[in-house]
């Protein structure tokens, strides 16, 4: 039980390519943003369709993985837990970033 305190599951399409960086031979990270979509109808009895935006940063093997398999559009599922941090950007705003921090990928296609 201890795995569901801080869980994260995803299913959505890339809106880019993975942005990795290399600290070393075995250290490197990737960036990515998923889309996932959920839809309904209003008032109207029109549907409406509502895209949320997720930021997503991968670790070591799963950066690899991001890098060698994963391009703009690709539909993933991931597992990961969810993480919040501020920094201060060069205007002086203090700003305020979530990230999914990602434990497991699988990849499901292309769209």
């Amino acid at each position: 039980m201890s795995n569901l305190r801080n869980s994260v599951r995803l299913t959505g399409f890339l809106g880019s390519a993975p942005e990795v960086k290399s600290f070393s031979e075995t250290k490197k990270v990737a960036k990515l943003n998923l889309a996932t979509s959920d839809s309904y109808k209003n008032e109207k009895g029109e549907k409406v369709e509502e895209t949320q935006w997720h930021n997503l940063v991968a670790w070591n093997a799963q950066a690899t993985i991001a890098e060698k398999y994963l391009q703009k559009g690709s539909e993933v599922s991931i597992e990961g837990k969810l993480t919040s941090r501020n920094y201060v950007n060069k205007d002086g705003i203090k700003c305020y970033v979530t990230e999914v921090i990602v434990n497991e990928i699988l990849l499901m296609g292309k769209k």
